[in-house]
């Protein structure tokens, strides 16, 4: 009985329980703002004044890595914008892996678009991963006197906006930082051909769309610079346009199991997961903020109260069990009883209306926070006592009271019991009544 009323306790609390998805969200930082200074450079190209540039990183579960982004005949890997994006003519990339570190000073390269699977630039000795400006506490080898000003030779260099809606200035943080662990065995389809990129990657052609069913990005795997957070950097996109993208990625989960999630479910094939967060703007989902309702929502945007609508009543729903529960909607199998099988438990307490005679129990309001009214009826005067037991089998209350024949009303205080799950029992010389009840 402890350990079913254990159980119980724990789901109440939990519910509703589900496998942790490894997706947990996909997170776009404004990483800069460029001014007129900025704009100043010819070297790089036309870099607009109030072009913005932005960082997509996939945000997985601890342990999990990203091994690719793609997209296939049923899923198109879309990165679009109301305006072109900005390449760096002089020294831009495709992949961000393939910047030396050094060129990182020169006019405008810091801000070029491109992608990648976590590595954004190397030295002999040293590899950069993305991460977020603020989770980068190791300085800044980006923009200000780190700068050679451009073709304007601006005297304090460039990158030097401090716009507040880019949060940390980037001669503070640069959101790079060096990891011991580095994937291995990269490949990529359907962004260079013959050795150039005339996609929105590359400086051939200027664009402000790339569309395609047959592209990837992939290395054996790669987790975020930060394990608990464990946040991979896959896109740096400028643009003075309005983003919008659908992603599809592959992850290893901590069992080394591959796992798809794609962003859109036109079709849905074998081992694909819908994930929202991967089509960008994705359209907000409110829910239910309570656990203790069945339409509560853990990975809701924000909270719609008023979506809360059916109250947890943990029971049996077996009709055939001796204690079925009519009134349950979530049904806990472990709770079931029947004559000669009671999960070793005592039948006489779990099914008290097998020895109730005539005299019938029911308490409201439940879930109550101070007072619980117990309601008993029958047709004889008898002595009683109720007795409250927590989730773990223990009496935590009990006291004596009477009852008369006819219907009787008992105040219990509960308001001193911790918040949980609780079983009332009622005791008289003819019946064993027992009830679950929930404290908030």
């Amino acid at each position: 009985m402890k350990k079913i009323l254990f159980i119980i306790s724990l789901l109440a609390l939990l519910f509703p329980i589900c496998v942790k998805a490894q997706l947990e969200k996909v997170i776009v930082e404004t990483y800069y703002i460029s001014d007129t200074l900025d704009a100043t450079d010819t070297i790089g190209g036309g870099l607009e004044v109030g072009s913005t540039t932005y960082r997509v990183y996939i945000d997985l579960a601890p342990g999990s890595k990203l091994t690719k982004i793609y997209g296939d005949v049923n899923h198109a890997l879309k990165i679009n914008s109301t305006q072109p994006f900005f390449n760096n003519k002089a020294d831009g990339q495709s992949f961000a892996k393939e910047f030396a570190k050094n060129r990182y000073v020169d006019n405008t390269v810091a801000l070029d678009t491109w992608l990648t699977l976590g590595q954004t630039t190397k030295t002999g000795s040293k590899t950069y991963f993305g991460i977020l400006k603020a989770n980068d506490n190791d300085g800044s080898f980006v923009g200000g006197a780190n700068n050679d000003g451009g073709s304007a030779a601006v005297i304090y260099g460039l990158f030097n906006n401090n716009n507040p809606l880019a949060g940390i200035a980037l001669t503070i943080a640069d959101g790079m930082d060096t990891m011991t662990v580095l994937p291995t065995n990269w490949a990529d389809n359907g962004i260079i051909s013959s050795g150039i990129d005339s996609t929105i990657f590359g400086s051939v052609l200027e664009g402000s769309q790339f569309n395609s069913n047959n592209v990837s990005l992939q290395n054996s795997g790669v987790a975020g610079v930060l394990p608990d957070s464990n946040q991979i950097l896959i896109a740096q996109l400028t643009t003075k346009g309005e983003i919008s993208f659908d992603l599809n990625i592959e992850v290893i989960d901590t069992n080394g199991t591959l796992i798809k999630y794609v962003a859109n479910d036109s079709i849905l094939l074998a081992g694909e997961i819908l994930n929202r967060y991967l089509k960008y703007p994705y359209e907000q989902s409110c829910g239910c903020p309570d656990p203790l309702y069945l339409e509560y929502n853990a990975t809701r945007d924000c909270d719609a109260q008023d979506s809360c609508k059916h109250l947890i009543v943990f029971g049996c729903m077996d009709p055939l069990a001796c204690n079925y529960d009519q009134a349950a909607n979530f049904n806990l199998q472990e709770l079931c009883c029947y004559p000669g099988y009671c999960n070793d438990r005592d039948i006489s307490v779990v099914c008290p209306t097998l020895i109730a005679g005539n005299r019938e129990l029911n308490i409201y309001p439940n879930p109550t926070q101070h007072q619980l009214t117990l309601k008993i009826s029958g047709d004889e005067d008898a002595s009683a006592m109720y007795v409250i037991y927590n989730s773990f089998g223990r009496i935590v209350a009990e006291k004596n009271c009477s009852v008369i024949n006819g219907t009787n009303l008992v105040q219990v205080d509960v308001t001193n019991l911790e918040t949980g799950l609780y079983m009332i029992q009622l005791r008289t010389n003819d019946s064993l009544l027992s009830k679950l009840f929930m404290k908030n």
